[in-house]
Parts: structure tokens; C-alpha cells; sequence
């Protein structure tokens, strides 16, 4: 019950700071929209500060179960580096609420060392994995700064999508990424996966 309670008060949060930002969302307002007392949230957070530091690693820890799972199913190396990517980019994350709670978060790393901390796991998980993606295609001394750079664009669609006034466009997004790539890694990527899929079902098509 604690751990479905706090999961609760978290989910809350992100959808405060959504309707109002991150200043508004006071504990009286999350517990609102969580539909409990005030006094439940301190049960379980001793403060307004814990409850923000427990969202980030709720929204970090979604990132990482995100890309894990896609891991698992690459069988080679560029499903390997589009699991990175759409671990990052994936419909079930890049949605409003959460875009707006990225935003926010971000807003606040440079005045908060307790959510810097954070960040900056998130920050190096996200390079590592690319890295070690990116080592099936590029020599060893081009790696970090290309891991860099993808880097640099995932978190640049995310900032782009939370300006935007509308839901944010997951498909957008991940073309994006997929140009960049075969920008940066040229023919050693070969056909993506998808685009090998739609070939063969053109090609039975025409049969």
C-alpha cells in the first residue's frame, strides 16, 4: 500500500505541475489531485522538497525501464541504438504531462543540488548507453562525442516539445533522431529495422 500510495502522490505531482508549474504545485494542491489530505503527503514525504526529488527518480527510473525493455528485444547493433533512442522517445513517455514535468525539473537543477544529483545520473545514463551503442559503427575516438551530440538532440526534442502548446508529436520527434543518425553513421547503419519491415512487405506485395 505505501509503495501504490506514493506512486499515487507522484503521479499527482507531475500532473500539478502540468496545470499550474512548478512553483504552484503546493502540497495542498497535489494531495488535491491526488484526492487525499494534505496530511497523507507529509506520511509519506517529509517535505514538498522530497516529494519533488522522489518524482524525478520516478520520471528517471521510466526512462531506464524504457530503454531495458527495448534492450532486451535488440538483436543487433542498430536495434541496439534504436532502443537508446526510443527508450528515450517513447509514446508512453513523451506525452504532455510528462514533457511539462521534464521542463520544469530542468528549470529547477541549477539552483537544487538534491535534483542536480539526480539529473546528472539521468544526464550519464542516457550517454553511456549511447556510447556503447555507437561503438558497433564508429572508431573508438569518435564515439563520446557523437553519444554527445544524439545526446544533446534527445534532450533538445524534449525542451521543443515542452514549448510547444499542443501534445507533443512522439513520430516528429523520433525522425529526428533516425535523420541524425543516418547523417552521422552514413551506410554503416545499413536499412533500419522498420524500413527492412516495409520492404518485405512491399516486395510480398508485389508478388
Amino acid at each position: 500500500m505505501e509503495e501504490i500510495r506514493r506512486r499515487q502522490l507522484i503521479e499527482a505531482t507531475i500532473a500539478s505541475i502540468h496545470a499550474v508549474g512548478f512553483s504552484d504545485s503546493s502540497v495542498s494542491r497535489i494531495a488535491a489531485k491526488a484526492g487525499v489530505s494534505a496530511g497523507i503527503v507529509h506520511h509519506y514525504f517529509d517535505d514538498k522538497d522530497e516529494l519533488l526529488e522522489a518524482t524525478l527518480r520516478q520520471l528517471g527510473a521510466n526512462l531506464s525501464a524504457s530503454v531495458v525493455r527495448r534492450l532486451r528485444a535488440a538483436r543487433s547493433p542498430i536495434h541496439r541504438l534504436m532502443a537508446v533512442v526510443d527508450g528515450n522517445l517513447g509514446p508512453e513517455l513523451f506525452t504532455p504531462e510528462a514533457v511539462s514535468a521534464w521542463l520544469a525539473f530542468w528549470s529547477q537543477v541549477p539552483t537544487s543540488p538534491r535534483l542536480a544529483r539526480i539529473q546528472k545520473v539521468i544526464i550519464e545514463r542516457l550517454h553511456s548507453n549511447l556510447a556503447h551503442a555507437l561503438r558497433a559503427f564508429l572508431p573508438a575516438a569518435e564515439v563520446q562525442a557523437a553519444a554527445r551530440d544524439l545526446a544533446c538532440l534527445i534532450d533538445g526534442i524534449w525542451l521543443r516539445a515542452a514549448l510547444k502548446p499542443d501534445r507533443p508529436d512522439g513520430a516528429d520527434a523520433r525522425r529526428a533522431a533516425v535523420d541524425f543518425i543516418r547523417h552521422r553513421l552514413g551506410a554503416k547503419v545499413g536499412a533500419l529495422p522498420w524500413e527492412s519491415q516495409r520492404e518485405h512487405r512491399s516486395t510480398r506485395a508485389r508478388v
